[in-house]
């Protein structure tokens, strides 16, 4: 039982991490340096912090660009 609890664990994480990786793609970053991305992640972190309006403007872009998709 406990193997199991284990393996389900490590698929949802590799799930979740692929999850991730598509959202570089559809970023349209697939080609940037990994130190490049890393640096847009972290400094957007730092920006949002708690601004909640920037927030709801970067949920806004992602929102639309998810949008488009079913399209």
């Amino acid at each position: 039982m406990r193997r199991s609890s284990s393996s389900d664990a490590r698929k949802k994480d590799t799930r979740e991490k692929i999850e991730l990786g598509g959202l570089i793609v559809k970023a349209g970053l697939r080609y940037e340096k990994r130190a490049l991305l890393l640096g847009l992640l972290i400094d957007g972190h730092r920006r949002i912090g708690d601004d909640q309006a920037e927030r709801a403007r970067l949920t806004a872009i992602g929102a639309e660009a998810f949008g488009r998709d079913h399209d």
